[in-house]
């Protein structure tokens, strides 16, 4: 007979840290489902075209502050 969620919860607030920690990651990679290999690629590919963009000057980098103070003007209006 399958225990009832409560008494899984009172279980699971009983562990340690570190055991409800793994506990969990599991659950999460369970519900995330398998790594799509594909993604990996597509980014590496996507990081190689913009470090392209930037040797070749296509683009122009800003620094982080700056990108910020315009980030957070925007959100103002």
């Amino acid at each position: 007979m399958a225990r009832s969620l409560a008494i899984l919860e009172e279980e699971i607030r009983a562990l340690s840290t570190a055991d409800k920690e793994a506990l969990l990651r599991s659950l999460w990679a369970e519900l995330d489902g398998p790594a799509d290999v594909d993604v990996d690629v597509a980014w590496l590919a996507e990081a190689q075209r913009r470090d392209q963009a930037l040797d070749d000057g296509q683009v122009q980098s800003l620094p982080a502050d700056e990108v910020f103070a315009r980030l957070e003007a925007s959100l103002k209006k």
